[in-house]
Formats: structure tokens, sequence, C-alpha cells
């Protein structure tokens, strides 16, 4: 029965999901319809929200960006590719590999949603590179299929905001420290059952795909990285070529780096591991391994190539975030399944919810934003835990990044595939995940 379903979903995908970027430009023609027909707003409305939000992401963009490329410049060091050599020798069948990609990226995703989608695409090329007859589309979905448990992770940004003093929302619910969200019952719960499960879940959906003809969307040579351009023994030593191969420059500003990044950790007393400082890591990390200048900046050269989709994508994404939230459509999404909850039901509700608001505001901190007030609101007069209220709405943002292309792009961007080559096995992580999720918010 997983066969065919399996092989169901991933031909529909196939065969309808069009490219990334008409994804989003056709889900921007959707949201533009349903704010005219549905909220009421004036086709000229909508218009203006969609044009004034357009450029709301562009701090987001770079990051993802940043994530690419500066993934590509680490995983192009020798000792970087030793590394991720070594760990893809443990994956001795298709199997172990397909496990230990979604083990990997489980783990990772929790640590930092960021590090989780490079670690996972960089481990599946290491992996393709030495097992190239594995199905590769199934292997890069294991990897994003760990992305699922970021925001109960340690960089979820909604408990962590709710936890921060000033936040928003203080003065309705106070300080939630972590303890009671990330680290709560029902939270540690429903990360517990996934990360324990899940790999064994895509293992079945590599079962399922026996006996079918793998058609890898790319080979071996298209991971070939190239080495970075050495010094030309016939070069001209002049002072600008010495300099471009000076090692020490190299590791007097990448030894800079590092020394902040130690020192923020002491300062900061915590394992407190951003997006941005995850980039800064990754990027003076490949200005030290890469040894020269002229070693790094031919290796960014080779990386830029990859990003040109979330340059172009993000953008739409960031124009459907303004009408959803200015024509009103997110609120009467959320309101529709508050009338229809009670003290029981209302975390479920919240969770599906914000896992419909999350496709068209693929954005955890700009959903809380949105759906925060609303679901807040509705659950203290239910009388539900505003904690658990919070965890609910994170569960619902990463639910249905399963199936919706925004934070596939990174990953993809580095892995070599399109997003229709992935969503039809995502589709089944989704249902599947559904009910750990529902159980560990209804019952703990």
């Amino acid at each position: 029965m997983l066969k065919a379903i399996t092989h169901f979903f991933d031909r529909i995908v196939q065969r309808y999901l069009p490219d990334a970027y008409l994804f989003a430009v056709l889900l921007t023609l959707v949201v533009f319809l349903m704010g005219i027909f549905i909220s009421g707003s004036s086709p000229s409305d909508m218009v203006n929200h969609w044009g004034s939000g357009f450029w709301d992401l562009l701090e987001f963009s770079m990051q993802m960006a940043l994530i690419v490329v500066t993934g590509y410049v680490l995983a192009n060091t020798p000792i970087i590719k030793k590394a991720l050599q070594k760990v893809s020798t443990l994956a001795k069948t298709p199997g172990l590999a397909i496990i230990l990609v979604t083990f990997v990226a489980l783990i990772a995703s929790l640590i930092n949603y960021g590090f989780g989608l490079v670690v996972g695409a960089l481990l599946s090329i290491e992996i393709f590179k030495r097992m190239p007859s594995i199905d590769y589309r199934l292997l890069v979905a294991s990897a994003y299929s760990g992305f699922l448990v970021w925001h109960g992770g340690l960089s979820a940004s909604i408990p962590l905001l709710i936890a921060t003093d000033g936040h928003f929302l203080e003065e309705k619910i106070g300080i939630i420290p972590v303890a009671e969200t990330i680290f709560s019952p029902f939270n540690l719960f429903i990360v517990f059952f996934i990360v324990l499960t899940l790999p064994f879940l895509n293992r079945l959906l590599l079962r399922s795909r026996e006996g079918l003809a793998v058609e890898n969307p790319v080979n071996f040579d298209d991971f070939s990285f190239e080495d970075p351009v050495q010094e030309d023994d016939d070069d001209e030593k002049t002072p600008a070529n010495r300099l471009e191969n000076s090692a020490l420059i190299s590791y007097i500003i990448g030894g800079l780096g590092i020394i902040f990044v130690i020192y923020h950790f002491i300062q900061s007393k915590s394992f407190d591991l951003n997006i941005n400082l995850v980039n800064f890591i990754m990027l003076f990390l490949g200005i030290l391994l890469h040894q020269t200048p002229r070693r790094f900046l031919n290796s960014i050269n080779n990386a830029v190539k990859n990003v040109g989709g979330i340059v172009v994508q993000f953008p739409f994404y960031a124009g459907i975030m303004g009408m959803m939230v200015e024509s009103g459509l997110s609120e009467q999404m959320s309101y529709w399944f508050v009338n229809i909850s009670n003290e029981f039901t209302f975390p479920l509700f919240t969770f599906i919810s914000a896992g419909i608001v999350n496709f068209f505001v693929p954005s955890g901190g700009g959903q809380w934003s949105v759906q925060g007030p609303i679901m807040v609101e509705a659950g203290l007069q239910i009388g539900v835990d505003s904690a658990k209220t919070a965890v609910a709405v994170a569960w619902g943002d990463a639910w249905t990044n399963m199936i919706q292309p925004f934070w596939a792009l990174p990953l993809l961007a580095i892995a070599g595939l399109k997003v229709r080559d992935i969503m039809g096995f995502c589709l089944i992580v989704l249902f599947y995940s559904f009910f750990p999720i529902a159980i560990g918010l209804l019952f703990f």
C-alpha cells in the first residue's frame, strides 16, 4: 500500500508541481484573488499591499543566500571534504544511507535550522558520490525532512521570542521560559517521537521504491567541486599577487572571526546559535581552511551560481506576506479555527491554523506577529496555557514546511535539485507527522 501511495504522490508532484519560481508567482495570484473575494479588499488595495511588502525580507534573503554560499565554500575545503566523506562511510547500504542522512539532519536542525539545511544537503552529496545508484531524490528529501523539528529545537524562534524580555506580548502573557515550551513534556514527546521514527519511515519509503527505475536528475560530475586556483609559478611576483596568495592574511582575519565567536558564547553564557552566527562561523572557517584569499575567492565565485532562486523568489514571498497581513486574510483564517475550538481542541486547531497560514506566511517570527495576539487572547479566554498555544503555532509553522518550497530553496540549491524532485516524498512525511504532533498537543 505504501508503495502505491508513494508512487502516486511522487508522480502527481512531478507532473503538476511547477518550478519554485512559478509556484511563488501562482501563489501570489491566488492570495491576490483571495484578498478580493474573501477579505473584501479592492484590487488596488491588494496591489498596494503586495508592492509595499515586496522588499520586507531583504535581510532574510541575504541570510539564506549566505547559507548557500558559506555552506558551499566550507564544503569545498579539504578538511571538511574529508570529514563528510568519513561520515558518509557509515552508510554501507542505501537503507542505512537514508537513515543516516535523516538522523543527522534531525539532530542538526534541532541545534539550528540553518545548520540543519546545510549539513543535510552536504552529507547527501557525499553519500551520493559513494553510492551513485541510490535514489538521490529520496536521499535529499530525507535530509529536508529533518527540518521538520527545527521549531521544537534550540533555534525555535517563537519559544525564544516569548522567553525574551520586552517581547511584544509580554504585557499579556509575561515572560515564558523555555522550560515551559522547548523543554515541556508535550514538546519533548513530539521531538523524540519524530527523531526516533522518521529515519525508519524514510527507510520504508526507500523500500517502497524497490523495483522502480531510478532516474537521478543529477550525476556524480555535478558535484566534482573545482579545486581553488593555485598560484601559478609564472605569475609575476607583484605585491598584489603575494597578498592574494598569503596564508597569513587569511589566518589573521579568520582568527579574528573565531575569537569573536568564542567571545560571543562567553558573553551570552548560553548556546545562543542564531542564523547570523551560523553564517559567521561558516564564513570565517572557510577563510581559515582555504588558507589563501585567492583560493577562498575562487570558491566564492563558484558558490554564488547557486543563489539565483533565493534572490528572485524570496521577494515574492514577502509580497504574499504583505497581502496576507494587510488584507486581514491571516486573521480571518485564525479566527475561523478559534470559533470552532474548545479548551481540549484549541491546541490542535491552533496547530492546524498555523500550518495553513504558514503556507502563505512562511516565516516563524512573521507568522507569530500575525497569529500570536489572536491565538494567545483566544487561548486565555478558553483557559489554555499560553506556552502550549505558542508551541502549537510553532509546530504548525514547522509542519507545512514539508510542502512549502520557501525553506527548501537553500537545501535544493546546494543539492542541485528542483522542488518537484522531493515534494512527493515530503507529502508522506507531512501526513505522518500530523499524528505525533496532534497527540503531543492534545494529551501531554
